[in-house]
């Protein structure tokens, strides 16, 4: 199973995203039971998170 994990867990207080995948918590304890689907939306909206946070 594909994932964006890079082993570096650590949430930001205020976009609540891992610094390491830029997943939610949510998203990081259902990873393993969502749709391969629901996998793909949350990969696809990474590289937005990550450019969102680096602006602010």
């Amino acid at each position: 199973m594909k994932s964006p994990c890079t082993k570096v867990c650590q949430i930001d207080q205020r976009t609540k995203l891992c610094l390491g995948c830029y997943r939610t918590l949510d998203e990081i304890a259902t990873w393993g039971s969502m749709t391969s689907e629901g996998r793909e939306r949350v990969m696809s909206d990474l590289d937005r998170r990550r450019l969102d946070r680096e602006a602010s």
